[in-house]
């Protein structure tokens, strides 16, 4: 059996003279090995947290300061703790037990750590102050002004040497609070272009009434707020805009991200799942120390981090009127979930972490099992696809107590979730629409019951050998998984490789104990509640229409030479799409972070404006105009300058008309970009093929799209679609061919420009 162990502790017998106990050395040694381990980790987390309070000073620098000061002192024959040690012995008899140069060197250390602390505080304030101005994001772009390149030596010079992960948290600035009367002027400004005259001038009184009477007395609080807490923002947008939400998550909240599109390293399901689980494994330890090097903008701006802490470890906890998140500092098991049951996996033996063929000899272990699911195990998981407070009252019900509880806490307290999934999902290019669009849906949703939705993310393996992940939201945004992401497929083919036979690389373990079957007492009750579930979950994915868009026929290399961002041509592109698709303009999401500030999330960019609007409707000229204005917004949304989290903000203090009408509004057209963040970790010159596809969401409103795009290299941007078949306005795959179409015929409008030039 695949959950049998070889070894126990201990055995006892009970005989005339007493009880005769029999000692496992094998496992008092796997013990010590595991206590050594942890001791390990304890000291290298205290050692980076010593490091990272001190930054950007250094044990070093303060070996120097102090070495310096006290030397000074003794050439200039002066008191080094500058009466300090007089005044103490006034007080403490500490001359009678310390000679006069015991005094000095004292005295010497007590000032020089003094020196020390003062220098890595004014370097700590200087740099937050000049990471508070943001006229560097002004500069066109290929030109970079002598202000900036002076602005931008000065952030080197502060932000000292070799940073960890989370060496800058202390010096970024707070995000900022807008007026009401910015705020109130740019959210009319975004909805003029689609409001008639007489709702705009409803709206346009509304909004001046609030900006009056209530909304400085509601800014107050928010003031108070930004002095007092690190974000004004981030925890009332974790609790209220995800943590409460009491439908789904699955679809509605979680997203996924995608495998190689060309690239097929192996056809071998448990091979690949041992590569990609080591290499998780392997970031999660450079995460740990802190080893990780923070993203830094123009490779000198520093962006927060904190998002990383709960990468790891985590599972969203359902409640009855709002979740929780449950965070373990550390986690030595994975649990992976194979048709039907659920197995939990230790990633340490002999005290390191498993290699690759180890990991691929457990993941075998469990295909080769031929065990039958217990009575409501293999659709368990349905109860995290479902409807929140269901799940709450059924886990508190029929979870909290014997076997139950002990094997929901192996889910939750594991690093993350495995599904081996018993379907085969690849782009097949005899048939690449259907297959793209299948492999879409598989990772949004599954069968739904075949992923823990609830863990901070699964790894999916499907059965020939491709995978992705499924990422739960409210712990962290997109980028910060796809940082994850990136390392893996950077490392699973390239550094760790496989063999001509498919199969890891190394030897197999030959006493590695197997993994441990999790046993359930699911009552029929309990069964109940899980099939209501999942009618919901499946009703909800079924009505996902999910199109993926691989577009090569131009990328970001021919858009940067029509002097555009990449970005703001994407946009408007969406914005006539959508256009063509629907015959209307509407409300219009893209994200963007605020990342320049401490924990610092996200904000919205209305991309549909007036400029924009007038070049659709003209798509003759104006074209630049409109991409200045969308470039305008994104800044203004990085530097704290947005719209909707103030407006959020503002409503969670007090609940009045105008904030109410304004958050009632539907995102009909929801967009994001996935970035690619580690460039140099792929060839994209030599290796085009190995790109990834980027990733998606579902949609955000019944009758609208969700569309996320991520720039691959210099000629290849991937779109990824969703809309409700439900909905008679929306098609997936029709707006893909609008998209495709609006982007040819935007470039075709810079090509006629340059012939009209010559």
């Amino acid at each position: 059996m695949a959950e049998a162990h070889q070894a126990v502790a201990f055995q006892f017998t009970v005989t005339p003279d007493g009880i005769d106990l029999h000692l496992c050395h094998e496992a008092l040694r796997q013990v010590y090995l595991s206590g050594l381990h942890s001791w390990k980790k304890r000291f290298i987390r205290f050692k980076n947290g010593v490091m990272t309070g001190v930054y950007p000073g250094s044990p070093g620098g303060f070996m120097v300061v102090v070495v310096s000061y006290m030397s000074y002192n003794k050439f200039r024959q002066l008191d080094p703790s500058l009466g300090l040690i007089t005044k103490l012995s006034q007080h403490v008899p500490v001359s009678r037990y310390m000679s006069t140069d015991s005094q000095r060197i004292v005295g010497g250390v007590l000032v020089g750590t003094g020196l020390w602390v003062t220098i890595i505080m004014i370097m700590r304030n200087v740099l937050k102050s000049l990471l508070s101005w943001h006229g560097w994001m002004h500069a066109r772009h290929g030109s970079v002004p002598w202000t900036t390149r002076g602005w931008m030596l000065l952030v080197k010079v502060f932000s000292g040497r070799k940073p960890m992960l989370y060496s800058f948290q202390n010096s970024l600035p707070r995000l900022p609070v807008p007026s009401v009367r910015d705020t109130c002027s740019r959210y009319l400004e975004s909805v003029r272009p689609l409001m008639e005259d007489e709702q705009y001038e409803r709206m346009k009184g509304l909004a001046e009434d609030f900006e009056k009477n209530l909304g400085p007395r509601l800014q107050w609080y928010l003031k108070l707020k930004s002095w007092w807490a690190s974000n004004y923002v981030s925890d009332w947008w974790e609790e209220y805009i995800y943590l409460r939400g009491r439908g789904p998550i699955m679809v509605n909240s979680n997203y996924y991200a995608m495998d190689f599109l060309y690239v097929f390293p192996t056809s071998v399901q448990a091979a690949r799942a041992g590569n990609a689980i080591h290499a998780i494994m392997l970031y999660r330890r450079k995460l740990d120390r802190a080893q990780i090097k923070p993203l830094m903008l123009l490779h000198t701006i520093p962006m927060c981090s904190a998002q990383y802490e709960r990468m790891f470890n985590t599972t969203r906890v359902p409640g009855v009127e709002t979740d929780t998140l449950q965070h373990m500092n550390e986690s030595k098991h994975i649990v992976v979930y194979h048709k039907g049951r659920f197995y939990k996996v230790w990633m340490f033996y002999d005290g390191r972490l498993l290699l690759p063929r180890e990991i691929e000899q457990q993941m075998e272990r469990i295909l080769a099992d031929e065990s039958e699911p217990q009575p409501g195990e293999e659709k368990l998981a349905a109860l995290t696809a479902g409807d929140r407070t269901p799940w709450a009252k059924a886990r508190e019900l029929h979870f909290s107590r014997g076997k139950n509880k002990q094997a929901l806490d192996a889910i939750e307290k594991a690093a993350f979730f495995v599904t081996l999934d018993d379907t085969e999902q690849r782009f097949d290019e005899a048939n690449p629409v259907k297959s793209l669009d299948s492999y879409a849906k598989s990772l949004l949703h599954g069968k739904c019951y075949d992923r823990w939705f609830d863990k901070s993310f699964n790894l999916i393996i499907f059965k020939n050998g491709t995978m992705g992940l499924n990422a739960e939201h409210s712990w962290a945004d997109a980028p910060i998984i796809g940082h994850l992401w990136e390392q893996v497929l950077c490392m699973d083919p390239v550094r760790l490789g496989y063999t001509e036979d498919g199969h890891c690389c190394g030897q197999l373990h030959p006493t590695l104990p197997g993994p441990q079957r999790l046993q359930w007492e699911i009552s029929t009750e309990c069964q109940e509640v899980i099939e209501n579930s999942l009618t919901l979950a499946q009703n909800l994915a079924d009505d996902v229409d999910s199109h993926i868009v691989p577009f090569n026929d131009f990328g970001k290399g021919l858009i940067k030479k029509c002097r555009t961002s990449p970005d703001a041509f994407i946009q408007i592109a969406l914005q006539l799409a959508h256009y063509r698709d629907k015959g209307k303009f509407c409300l219009t999401y893209e994200a963007s972070m605020t990342r320049l500030f401490r924990e610092g999330r996200t904000e919205t960019v209305r991309s549909c404006t007036m400029e924009t609007c007038a070049f659709v409707r003209a798509m003759i000229r104006d074209e630049t105009e409109a991409a200045e204005k969308h470039q305008n917004m994104y800044r203004l949304a990085m530097t704290g300058g947005g719209i909707d989290r103030h407006l959020f903000c503002l409503y969670v203090v007090s609940n009045v008309p105008f904030k109410c009408r304004v958050l009632s509004d539907p995102w009909r057209l929801s967009t994001s970009q996935t970035p690619l963040q580690q460039v140099e970790l792929f060839d994209l010159v030599r290796h085009p093929e190995y790109v990834s596809t980027g990733g998606g969401f579902g949609p955000v409103a019944d009758d609208g799209y969700g569309v996320s795009y991520i720039i691959v290299g210099e000629n290849l941007i991937n779109f990824h679609i969703s809309s409700k078949h439900s909905s008679p306005e929306t098609d997936s795959h029709r707006f893909g061919a609008n998209i495709r179409q609006s982007m040819l015929d935007i470039l075709d409008l810079f090509q006629l420009e340059k012939k009209a030039i010559k």
